[in-house]
């Protein structure tokens, strides 16, 4: 193999790299596959799974993507590291100093939790809550609880309503297939005892009857975890609760079943061959990005104000961004990932997906925090919030933008994002700051050496006893790549973690938060010859994933902010991303996104959504009706005007 060796890449010292924007640091992309379904994708995993004709195409595989050039054989002076830990250090308390904070007790509990944040998010009118409006705007938990609250509407109402829409989901001719499992009765005995609780004036908390969905790569008891597949709940049974969603059912949440993902997570575009392919609310020909696709599109659809996903690839911003809602990935390890699926260990983290950044940060005060058995010493030692109802804003909030990249993407997502950028750094007097950030797409072939080798490394015990005719094609031919990366390999990529580790916090300290669009391209058609196999779209993957790696591979706090839609009206999201632990300052600039927008959206445009016959809006409007509401302060029907397209 000696002969076959390629060259490799010298990369040089970090300290010699020029990080402005004038740097000579080339932007680099590596030229990707076609796209590949159906017949065709069957005919290439049975090569890849063949002994000697897999082990060349696997070799060629790698070769043509750069992976023998940008990292196995690559020359790197940084040693490895291995999980993207961010030790709370003096220097980090300093360079953090985070504005518009409250300091909250981090043995508080989740109820307790959620009651502080509660209290730092403004109070909404009633006056925006009008019925009469043919607008669509999705419930909220503070909606809920206030309904709840005032007995205009029940916890178990809501709940049977639910049940209704999930079931007029599944109905032909093109059923949006949210859930692999959501169980009717353990819903209406959940929002009973919420009812009863409600009817006692004892509500555990805001949270108490809110409808949460919870993606089937997390531990939701009495559900199994399937992962997306029609196996690994066999090998691996589910007996309780995963500590996220243990949280969540403190507060009294109603947990309404586990949603829809691609198949063990090892694609982008959640078209799922076992479940049926997740579709997006704005179109339900167009996919709704993965892999948590089905926790997206519930909440998009107004099913449920949140949902939880898990993130290991851009899984819950990428389709948050698709699906026009918002997605937020805190810092590795801020969340306790005890009962998730262990497909990776170091590049994944429980994330939260939300009609409202609001409901974002009060569900992320609920799941976040310690395990009291597992006090590691990197998580910061005072809990803190932001006061996102401040009437100061915080303020010289510097955007670090690298242009060749930020640009890399359709022309309509390009102007909506730069449009939604200037919008708020003229409105809160922020500064756009020129950077380079050099070898992005060797962090992203180092990321997917480490994700595909801990994936197989998981799995392996399990495929020794697996018929793989269970096993969607497109999956076949992702475990068959996962697997062929070797030790060598692997620790050149945690190389390339520490050299971007301190490439970024350089970065970082010219300037707050990163910022970029959230996908290079909105979402793209379903396929029909891709539903029964699944596919391999390289392109297409490339463009959803190439702003969403450093989040994961470097364990950095991310969230994605919807901003527009394209002419095709289907939603484009702004990403932005911060230091290490700098949560509070990341939600603070989010919610003066959503602010912004929502302080100059237009009346409504003629967006209408497919999917408004299931709409929980369009249930608890009849409802009101029906009890003779005259004060109607529910939700509203349509879909796509819950921003200003910007770049119309």
């Amino acid at each position: 193999m000696g002969l076959l060796r390629d060259a490799g890449v010298v990369y040089k010292p970090v300290e010699q790299i020029d990080l402005g924007p004038c740097s000579n640091e080339s932007y680099f992309k590596a030229d990707k596959a076609p796209r590949m379904a159906g017949f065709l994708l069957k005919i290439f995993a049975w090569f890849l799974e063949s002994r000697i004709i897999g082990a060349l195409l696997l070799y060629i595989v790698k070769k043509n993507n750069q992976v023998h050039k940008l990292v196995s054989n690559a020359t790197l002076e940084e040693p490895p590291m291995f999980v993207p830990l961010h030790p709370i250090t003096d220097c980090i308390k300093t360079d953090l100093n985070q504005q518009e904070v409250k300091q909250i007790d981090s043995d508080a509990s989740p109820p307790e939790r959620v009651q502080q944040a509660i209290k730092c998010v403004p109070v909404t009118s009633d006056k925006s809550l009008d019925l009469k409006s043919s607008c669509f705007r999705r419930w909220t938990i503070a909606d809920y609880s206030r309904a709840y609250s005032t007995g205009e509407i029940t916890p178990l109402r809501v709940a049977e309503h639910f049940i209704d829409a999930v079931r007029e989901s599944c109905s032909p001719p093109l059923p949006m297939s949210f859930f692999i499992n959501s169980d009717a009765e353990d819903i209406l005995r959940q929002a009973t005892e919420s009812t009863l609780r409600y009817e006692r004036g004892n509500p555990i908390s805001a949270l108490d009857g809110v409808l949460i969905a919870i993606k089937d790569e997390i531990d939701c008891y009495p559900y199994p975890t399937t992962g997306g597949t029609k196996w690994l709940h066999k090998f691996r049974p589910c007996t309780g609760d995963a500590c996220c969603v243990m949280r969540l059912r403190s507060c009294g949440v109603i947990l309404v079943g586990k949603t829809n993902m691609h198949e063990l997570g090892a694609g982008v575009s959640g078209i799922n061959p076992h479940y049926g392919p997740i579709r997006n609310p704005y179109d339900p020909k167009k996919i709704c990005g993965g892999s948590s696709s089905g926790s997206a599109a519930v909440v998009s659809s107004g099913l449920c104000p949140v949902a939880l996903g898990v993130d290991s690839g851009g899984s819950v911003r990428m389709p948050a961004s698709l699906c026009g809602v918002f997605g937020f990935k805190p810092t590795f390890g801020c969340i306790p990932h005890s009962g998730v699926l262990p497909l990776n260990w170091t590049v994944g983290t429980v994330g939260i997906l939300a009609a409202t950044l609001d409901d974002a940060f009060i569900v992320y005060a609920a799941i976040s925090g310690d395990l009291p058995s597992h006090k590691p010493t990197t998580l910061p030692p005072k809990v803190q919030f932001p006061l996102l109802n401040s009437t100061k804003p915080i303020s010289n909030i510097r955007f670090a933008k690298y242009g060749e990249w930020f640009n890399d993407c359709s022309d309509e997502i390009r102007i909506c994002c730069s449009n939604a950028l200037n919008l708020l750094c003229d409105h809160y007097k922020w500064k756009t700051v020129g950077v380079t950030i050099p070898d992005i797409e060797s962090m992203l072939l180092a990321h997917y050496v480490t994700i595909s080798s801990e994936c197989s490394t998981s799995l392996s015990s399990h495929m020794e006893k697996l018929d793989f005719a269970e096993i969607g094609w497109d999956v076949r031919v992702a475990l068959r790549v996962c697997g062929a990366f070797h030790g060598k390999e692997y620790i050149q990529a945690q190389k390339m973690r520490n050299r971007q580790m301190q490439i970024h916090n350089n970065i970082f300290a010219m300037a707050d938060v990163i910022v970029a669009p959230t996908t290079g391209r909105t979402a793209y058609s379903i396929v029909d010859d891709a539903l029964k196999t699944g596919e391999v779209d390289c392109i297409n993957g490339a463009a959803l994933i190439r702003y969403q790696i450093a989040g994961n591979f470097l364990g950095l706090p991310a969230v994605t902010v919807p901003v527009g839609y394209d002419k095709a009206g289907l939603p484009i999201g702004l990403q932005f991303i911060g230091k290490p632990w700098s949560e509070p300052t990341l939600m603070h600039v989010a919610y003066a996104m959503q602010v912004s927008y929502l302080l100059l959206r237009m009346p409504c445009a003629s967006r209408s959504i497919e999917s408004r016959r299931f709409s929980m809006i369009y249930f608890i409007r009849a409802e009101q009706r029906r009890v003779g509401t005259s004060r109607n302060r529910g939700n509203e029907t349509g879909h796509r005007n819950y921003f200003v397209v910007s770049s119309q």
